[in-house]
């Protein structure tokens, strides 16, 4: 054993000795740019390059990974929210189908629509249902009782409802189930909803009814809105019943991503090619509460994949420089090595003629440049310091000169329109210590109207009630101004809700200014400005929209026609005349944002007074962009 063991480590060491001749031969022939060359091969590109393939094989992987792991997340998040949503749903129907009061309801004959009527709306149920549940879109209810008409939630079910595979089914099974349905609205728009179907029992009847909830599609998107993935979600073997992009609905889901119908818990992970784009896929199934119908929910991502590939070209850009700048930098090196060795041969031929004259022109630290004199050197290096000391005082002087500019900018730009607020705001608390409460009282208001100022710069809408919170202000100081020469009234219809109710920011107060300035100046006494706000309906192209009409009037001198033409040429161009320039103005802001047939009207007649009305889309969100 220990002849074999001293035998296998001298051919070990042969080996070693082998590999580092053949080695060393093999890096000692060529050139110096060569045997740098193959260094840089050998010890620099082959393992950097085997790294950079292992870390972008692992950096792509671990973006899929994490990726995918959110998606799941999201699909997670998106199954919870459906099947409280549904279990909430679930529950609604369930009582609804056996109120007592619902079955006497549709077990009448009745002789008169008007019988029929008082009779749904005294049950009040489905309207309360509609109102505190906001995931509910509608609730509707078919019944075959032919004295039934079409009124609020109820519906005969004529031959069109009745040859539904939904109601067919309904009145088949005694249970609950799911099912995408589609609508079209007035204007023929087809659009989907999730809704929950089940047979109404009539105890002691021989009529049939059908009870449909239909789930809000506004109300799903606001739940389950994600700005980076999408949503598609149907029913069984149905199509797409709802989704985050409308153009997917009623399209079938194996078009997005494969499904097994015969698998009860089925889960897909994996991607789908939409053109040039591919999409991350994510798929789960939903069992809805005490129901057999079966939900596939799939949610997308997709940018992920343009986005790890960005990801992954720029690391492969960065691999790539890193592998080419040694390149670069070995072939500039063995060119400045080649030429000092040159240089050197040239001065030891001159030193070995008798030449001294040795020009400094060799620079740096290593073996070459010390056959150089010591003086030589340190004279060149000094020169260098010199040289680099004096660029750097510049840097640091030009640096020291553009830190100075710019702190006298931010100092000169402090001053902005919060502190003329921020000073009124001092000014009044001054008034009021010095017991002069009007003037304190309109400084306030003044400051409440630069606020509202300062507050709508750069938006697009505002409430209605800040618009007539600043109309207030406003007038309140031109009352101060004018005293009982000018009165104000404002008076908005009743149903409209002017804190929810959106219009343009600045809209009205030139139409103000403009009766009280030219309309109501000449006024002694008696002056009156009304603001009416009105909600009324516009027949255009037979359709219907709701439209929010603002007209500002006043008593004051008027205008004859020939000054009305006038004025109405001068809205619809600009030009220099300070009482035409502010509705020119708004006329302008009217059109840019709303366009046809939303306008701003005028009428006048001389002695009597002026009316200005302004025609605006009747706007109502909670949260208006």
């Amino acid at each position: 054993m220990k002849k074999v063991s001293v035998r296998s480590s001298a051919e070990h060491a042969g080996f070693r000795k082998f590999f580092q001749r053949t080695g060393i031969n093999y890096l000692q022939k060529g050139n110096i740019r060569q045997q740098l060359y193959k260094v840089y091969v050998l010890a620099g590109l082959i393992p950097i390059t085997l790294i950079g393939i292992f870390l972008l094989v692992n950096t792509y992987s671990m973006f899929t990974e994490y990726n995918r792991d959110l998606l799941e997340s999201y699909n997670q998040r998106v199954s919870t929210t459906l099947f409280e949503i549904t279990t909430q749903t679930y529950n609604i129907s369930n009582k609804l189908s056996y109120d007592s009061q619902l079955w006497n309801l549709l077990s009448q004959t009745y002789i008169t629509e008007g019988t029929e009527r008082a009779a749904i709306d005294n049950f009040s149920v489905i309207d309360d249902y509609n109102y505190d549940y906001t995931a509910i879109d509608s609730v509707e209810i078919y019944s075959d009782n032919p004295s039934i008409h079409a009124y609020q939630q109820f519906s005969y079910a004529g031959a069109a409802i009745r040859s539904q595979d939904w109601y067919q089914k309904a009145l088949s099974q005694q249970a609950a189930f799911w099912q995408g349905i589609s609508k079209t609205d007035s204007y023929g728009t087809k659009y989907w909803n999730i809704c929950l179907i089940q047979r109404i029992p009539q105890v002691k009847s021989k009529y049939h009814a059908v009870l449909v909830i239909r789930l809000s599609d506004n109300y799903l998107k606001t739940r389950l809105k994600e700005n980076q993935y999408q949503v598609a979600v149907a029913i069984g073997h149905e199509k797409i019943s709802f989704s985050s992009d409308p153009q997917m609905c009623g399209t079938a889901l194996s078009t997005v991503m494969p499904v097994d119908y015969q698998d009860k818990y089925y889960k897909y992970t994996g991607s789908h090619t939409n053109g040039m784009q591919r999409n991350m896929l994510y798929g789960s199934t939903l069992l809805p509460y005490r129901s057999d119908s079966r939900i596939y929910i799939c949610t997308m991502n997709q940018d992920v994949y343009s986005r790890i590939h960005e990801i992954i070209m720029v690391c492969v850009l960065i691999l790539s420089i890193a592998l080419l700048l040694p390149v670069i930098v070995i072939h500039f090196f063995t060119g400045y090595f080649s030429g000092r060795i040159v240089t050197l041969r040239a001065a030891m031929h001159k030193v070995s003629s008798g030449d001294y004259n040795i020009p400094p022109s060799l620079s740096g630290e290593d073996e070459i440049s010390e056959a150089f004199s010591d003086l030589v050197i340190t004279v060149s290096q000094i020169q260098k310091q010199n040289a680099q000391m004096y660029e750097t005082r510049l840097a640091e002087k030009e640096l020291l000169n553009r830190q100075q500019e710019m702190e006298y900018k931010v100092l000169a730009s402090q001053i902005n329109p919060h502190f003329l607020y921020n000073t009124l705001e001092t000014i009044r608390m001054k008034a009021f210590t010095a017991g002069d409460r009007e003037v304190a009282g309109a400084i306030k208001t003044l400051g409440k109207i630069m606020r509202y100022v300062l507050d709508n710069t750069g938006t697009k809408l505002a409430t209605l009630e800040g618009g007539l919170d600043y109309i207030r202000n406003y007038l309140a100081i031109q009352k101060l101004r004018f005293g009982d020469r000018i009165d104000f009234e404002i008076q908005v219809q009743e149903g409209i809700n002017t804190e929810q109710t959106y219009i343009i920011p600045l809209l009205m107060q030139p139409l103000i200014e403009n009766a009280i300035l030219h309309g109501l100046e000449e006024k002694e006494e008696g002056g009156l400005v009304r603001i009416c706000i009105e909600k009324e309906m516009l027949q255009r192209n037979g359709e219907q929209k709701e439209t929010l009409v603002i007209c500002v009037r006043d008593n004051g001198c008027g205008m004859d026609e020939a000054e009305l033409q006038e004025l109405r040429v001068h809205m619809e161009q600009a030009s220099k005349d300070k009482r035409s320039i502010g509705l020119y103005n708004v006329n302008q802001r009217i059109r840019l944002s709303y366009g046809a047939p939303f306008e701003m009207r005028i009428e006048s007649e001389k002695g009597e007074g002026t009316a200005i009305t302004l025609v605006l889309p009747f706007l109502t969100s909670e949260a208006p962009s």
